[in-house]
């Protein structure tokens, strides 16, 4: 059985930082595209990073380019979202996702699993 399990979001100031992480089990995963999605209350469920396989290959959104970083371990079968310079329009409950064809897509269509997510909440 594949599991996503999330971990490190939390309340803090705008301009402060949190380290997310995503531990994967149930699945080969090196070989799979990794994903960060966020969804705020009343929005929809947005991009925000993603790794491909290998890990040399990462994507962002344009709203957290230059302060946020997608890496992975996959000796730890981790992925991870360092986020610096945080801000109000940065609140959300943020997902992992792991696609199978291994691209690390900006659409949630091809992933074929999902964490449950962590919420992270910048106050002004």
């Amino acid at each position: 059985q594949v599991r996503l399990v999330e971990s490190g979001g939390g309340l803090v100031q705008a301009g402060g930082s949190l380290r997310l992480s995503c531990a994967a089990s149930g699945l080969v995963f090196s070989t799979y595209g990794m994903g960060w999605f966020r969804q705020a209350p009343g929005k929809e469920r947005e991009f925000v990073a993603a790794a491909r396989w290998g890990g040399g290959s990462t994507e962002y959104a344009d709203s957290v380019k230059g302060r946020f970083t997608v890496s992975r371990d996959n000796a730890k079968n981790t992925m991870y979202l360092q986020m610096n310079s945080l801000k109000p329009g940065d609140t959300a409950v943020y997902y992992c996702a792991a696609d199978h064809y291994g691209m690390g897509s900006r659409l949630p269509g091809p992933y074929d699993y999902w964490g449950q997510g962590t919420q992270v909440t910048v106050s002004s």
